[in-house]
């Protein structure tokens, strides 16, 4: 029998909340609000793309939303379950917890107007004047690292730390597949770090939509990622909470693979 999603999420965000109140940080606060309706919350602004005020007054809050969304953001918590769930669903698929091959993508995506302009820029490339998502995949396509930039930093600027990071919180990594914009600065970098970094080309002799080896992986995990209407247009303020909400898009996702549940549509209810 499959866990329900809740148990999956439950033991990390308690361990958050005891490890705040043995700091004295909620001191004269009572927790009035259920973790996991704070987190179905979050899930719901996400999948929706609604604003933070238009919460439906069956959660709690939207100011208390959001103040534990930005705290679960400083903390890493997105990034820690995303890394749980990981681990989770490739032990369930018969794979490593830990991957040793990896895909690297990039996405430019339009933001907001309040946004704010130095953290935008112009992807010429895509034509496209707004922030850039670069993503880590593994070969089951699920998220391992995240960087948020402005759209005109280019993909092998924005890959060489990604892949940084990469390795030094996934040793196991050896190999990666990347486009031809990661160009020499990558493999390189990526030779330093112990990364093979294979560029997978497309056969200029081909016409129209062809699936590429290896680089599909991470193509279709931003495809998934456009699900969440949050993502379609970047809203966030700062790059670092775009990135929650890309890991949050993942752990609904992770979660929903673990326990083979399915968004319910409007025509079911």
């Amino acid at each position: 029998m499959r866990p329900p999603r809740s148990e999956l999420v439950e033991p990390l965000l308690s361990a958050w909340r005891a490890e705040r109140r043995s700091k004295g940080l909620d001191i004269g606060r009572p927790c009035e609000h259920d973790l996991r309706a704070i987190l179905n919350a979050i899930v719901y602004v996400d999948r929706t793309g609604i604003p933070w005020g238009y919460l439906p007054h069956e959660y709690p809050p939207w100011q208390t939303v959001y103040g534990y969304f930005a705290n679960w953001q400083r903390d890493g918590i997105f990034t820690q379950l995303s890394g749980l769930l990981r681990r989770l669903v490739r032990t369930a698929e018969g794979r490593d917890p830990d991957p040793s091959a990896c895909v690297i993508d990039a996405q430019s995506v339009k933001t907001s107007a309040n946004v704010p302009a130095h953290s935008q820029g112009y992807d010429a490339g895509k034509k496209i004047a707004g922030r850039k998502r670069s993503i880590v995949t593994d070969t089951l396509d699920l998220l391992i690292a995240v960087l948020v930039t402005a759209a005109g930093v280019s993909d092998s600027a924005a890959g060489l730390p990604l892949l940084t990071q990469v390795a030094a919180d996934h040793p196991a990594i050896t190999k990666a597949w990347a486009d031809s914009a990661y160009r020499s600065t990558v493999i390189e970098g990526g030779a330093a770090l112990g990364i093979n970094v294979e560029v997978v080309r497309r056969d200029p002799a081909t016409r129209g939509f062809t699936v590429l080896p290896r680089r599909w992986a991470a193509e279709r995990t931003l495809g998934w990622l456009m699900f969440h209407r949050r993502l379609v247009r970047d809203y966030e303020t700062l790059p670092a909470r775009s990135e929650a909400m890309i890991h949050l898009a993942m752990i609904d996702l992770m979660t929903r693979r673990l326990t083979q549940e399915s968004t319910q549509a409007w025509r079911n209810a």
